[in-house]
């Protein structure tokens, strides 16, 4: 009686880490497919140049992330049928998944507190070789790239040491940022990628949250369908015909 209790009150939650767990899938997806589709961050892939490390990491980001995002959906169903089937070899596949997306979580959310930096600088360094290009030859290529930067971000020139500056930003500003000059963009490039990242880390965090509880789970939901069926066949006996 204890065991089909504690069995019960185990799929009751298991439906719902799995619920859960499907819908942080989704939008680790969705966020995938808006930082590599986005305007501020495709810019900038666009721009930077293949020594640049930031294109490599913004592909790599993308692909992580579509690839966690299907391991975490495909965990969530596959313990959901096994929930409702009372599956030995389903739970063991859901519990296979998330040990594998937990896999994956762990080196994503180091990665995000060791070389958090390394993102910011790259977009910086972007911004920092477009702008010292145009204010050197005023090279209409690049003109319209730092235009195209300054509209993305809502900014406006930089502060720079070498002080002319003024002649850049009446060119490459839009006509509606033109009274936020000296609006340092190195600073709004830093908050903007700040909260996304803060974003991601949040995330990151939930979802590593959800699926280690996950494993407990689909854990104790194998062994007890293991022993509640050894115990309904206890007792039992065939009779054979000589």
């Amino acid at each position: 009686m204890g065991l089909r209790c504690g069995m019960r009150t185990t799929k009751c939650q298991l439906l719902v880490t799995s619920l859960c767990v499907m819908l942080l899938g989704l939008s680790i997806a969705t966020l995938s497919t808006v930082t590599h589709y986005g305007l501020h961050f495709t810019l900038i892939s666009n721009i930077s140049l293949e020594s640049n490390s930031y294109r490599v990491i913004h592909h790599a980001a993308f692909y992580f992330g579509i690839c966690l995002s299907m391991t975490l959906i495909l965990a969530a169903l596959l313990s959901s049928a096994a929930t409702v089937q009372e599956s030995q070899c389903l739970t063991a596949m859901g519990f296979f998944c998330f040990a594998l997306a937990f896999c994956g979580l762990i080196p994503a959310a180091c990665w995000r507190y060791t070389h958090g930096t390394e993102v910011e600088n790259s977009m910086m360094d972007v911004y920092d070789l477009v702008y010292e290009e145009v204010r050197r030859n005023a090279s209409s290529f690049r003109r319209h790239e730092l235009t195209a930067i300054h509209e993305a971000f809502l900014c406006c020139g930089k502060r720079s040491p070498f002080g002319d500056t003024a002649n850049v930003e009446r060119k490459t500003c839009p006509s509606g940022q033109m009274h936020d000059v000296g609006q340092d963009c190195l600073r709004e490039i830093q908050d903007f990628l700040k909260k996304h990242m803060d974003f991601v880390s949040m995330l990151l965090g939930i979802t590593i949250g959800f699926t280690v509880y996950g494993m407990i789970l689909t854990s104790f939901l194998w062994f007890s369908i293991h022993f509640s069926s050894n115990l309904d066949r206890k007792g039992k006996y065939t009779l054979r015909e000589r």
